[in-house]
């Protein structure tokens, strides 16, 4: 048996009980800081599979870390489990139907995503046992990926340090190595005090917040011209005040969600929000209370990790789907517009083919291909140690992530099969840096260099704190 198969039977072994805990945190999505549940389901396998086990990572109660090992290099593999408000969705069909009316859902498979990264580990940590190989592989549980910016504040805290390299996934519909770009993110609440009033008999004496709230919008959007082309500015209203049109709303609040390519650049828009924000204030005489919720940094990439992934699932090729995984994923691509079906393949610099429901191949490194990105807390974690993310094929191309579909195909055996494929890559590949110590210090002498030529600066300010959510008493 070849030391690649090796290890991918250790992954093979323990996959039956990885799939069973996907599936049960499918069962039980919980969004951010809420996790209770999913962080108890990782923690008790992270015992029945003899690691030593740290509860409340950074202080965050649904942050858990799992190690084992002696000595060597310290490699982690980063694994998450929140899902997404208002995605309910029953497994299995290829039309929307709530599982639970208003509920959550796994709508962008991080039940897979924190089940296949505990694999992984665990195949490691039998690798090293078996082989005798010095080293320690240690897994982390992640909260709060979706806006929560759980890994930000764990950066923050220092529970990265000592590790000498990070390996993580997500699911997609196509297997390749993740190209490292995302846009740095600011959440920012603007909370605007002012005075009620009627709004027929004495509205002189009112000082609306909601008129103060419409302001800022007007004058982020003419901010919009004059920012980075690769900047993106969106907002939701968190409070208006009320419902009754005939008082001056005293009170309104609204969240800015401020991404750039670029951390220093998306720390400048945040200012320029910030004085549009203390404009409208001034204009409508009312106070503004501006406060972060979250942030992260833009991925920061390196070759080194990026082509030991790639010699990875070079090795280990494509997901290996069959005609049902292909029956279902050609039935939820009929629900998909032709844009959707389309954009995968720009994505990566492919033709677009229509008769290709699952993706069974590997992407080569590097596709020259349309950018579009969004934001993650995996890229602060790739400041504090090299990183490389691998992207595994589990749904059907075309499928956007947040969506029901994506939930609706969280426990099919396409899914199953991806995150299995995932764990044996992200498994291959910290084996190839256990056993070459020059790859891995290759690895952390380029991250070194990215970072002597731009300092790390965490976004979220010292004051701001993870925003907690109290267990619930049942």
């Amino acid at each position: 048996m070849r030391n690649e198969e090796a290890i991918w039977a250790m992954v093979e072994a323990h996959a039956p009980d990885l799939i069973g805990l996907s599936d049960r945190v499918w069962g039980m999505p919980e969004t951010l800081y809420d996790e209770y549940r999913s962080c108890a389901e990782h923690t008790a396998m992270l015992r029945e599979k003899g690691f030593r086990v740290s509860e409340g990572v950074a202080g965050i109660p649904t942050a858990v870390m799992g190690e084992a090992g002696e000595g060597g290099p310290l490699i982690a593999i980063l694994g998450e489990y929140d899902a997404l408000p208002g995605l309910s969705q029953v497994a299995g069909v290829d039309y929307p139907q709530e599982l639970e009316p208003g509920g959550n859902g796994h709508g962008c498979g991080h039940n897979l995503l924190g089940s296949a990264a505990l694999l992984a580990a665990t195949a490691l940590k039998d690798w090293l046992a078996a082989t005798g190989t010095p080293g320690r592989v240690r897994y982390y549980g992640c909260p709060a990926e979706e806006g929560g910016a759980a890994k930000t504040f764990m950066v923050r805290a220092g529970a990265f340090a000592g590790v000498d390299a990070a390996i993580t996934w997500h699911p997609d519909c196509m297997t390749r190595v993740d190209d490292a770009l995302s846009l740095a993110n600011t959440r920012m609440d603007f909370t605007f005090s002012g005075r009620a009033a009627h709004a027929a008999a004495s509205p002189h004496l009112g000082r609306s917040a909601l008129d103060a709230v419409e302001l800022t919008s007007v004058g982020v959007n003419y901010l919009r011209e004059h920012v980075p082309q690769d900047a993106r500015i969106h907002y939701a209203y968190l409070e208006t005040g009320g419902t009754a049109p005939n008082v001056v709303q005293a009170r309104a609040k609204v969240r800015y969600s401020i991404r750039a390519l670029r951390l220093a650049d998306m720390l400048a828009i945040v200012e320029r929000v910030k004085d549009v924000a203390r404009g409208a204030a001034l204009m409508t005489g009312t106070t503004v209370e501006m406060k972060v919720f979250s942030a992260v940094s833009n991925m920061l990439g390196n070759g080194v990790m990026e082509r030991v992934m790639q010699s990875a699932l070079d090795e280990l090729g494509g997901v290996a789907f069959d005609a049902i995984d292909r029956d279902y994923a050609a039935r939820i691509q009929a629900t998909l517009s032709e844009a959707d079906l389309t954009q995968p393949y720009h994505r990566v610099g492919m033709v677009p083919r229509n008769d290709e429901p699952l993706c069974d191949y590997v992407v080569g490194l590097y596709p020259q291909g349309e950018v579009m990105i969004g934001s993650t807390d995996v890229a602060d974690v790739s400041w504090a140690v090299p990183l490389v993310q691998v992207l595994a094929a589990t749904h059907a191309i075309g499928t956007p992530a947040h969506s029901w579909q994506i939930t609706a195909q969280g426990k099919a055996p396409a899914a199953h099969k991806g995150m299995a494929h995932a764990a044996k890559a992200m498994a291959r590949c910290a084996e190839k840096l256990f056993k070459d110590h020059g790859l891995l210090r290759q690895a952390q002498a380029e991250h070194a260099e990215r970072l002597a030529r731009e300092p790390y600066i965490c976004p979220i300010p010292d004051d701001v704190q993870p925003p907690l959510v109290p267990r619930a008493s049942n």
